[in-house]
């Protein structure tokens, strides 16, 4: 299993976004990470039990990256 880490690309399993794809920001504790997914580009906590880690990463500073990653325009994520 990829582990839990800033760049790694996931897919949100339950709860509003729930079959999107979101972005590690930042890992917070053993239990939650703060993330962007494509319908809510801000970012904000979330619990990793939630998430299906992909095995993709990509630059957790580069809102170029995540926007690609997220398939969004580049200017929606709020870092």
């Amino acid at each position: 299993m990829p582990t839990i880490e800033p760049g790694r690309v996931c897919v949100k399993k339950y709860g509003r976004d729930a079959g999107d794809k979101a972005v590690i920001l930042k890992v917070i504790d053993d239990n939650f990470v703060n993330i962007v997914t494509a319908t809510r580009p801000k970012a904000r906590k979330c619990n990793v039990n939630h998430l299906e880690i992909l095995g993709q990463k990509v630059n957790a500073e580069s809102a170029e990256e995540i926007a690609k990653a997220l398939e969004i325009p580049k200017d929606k994520p709020k870092l």
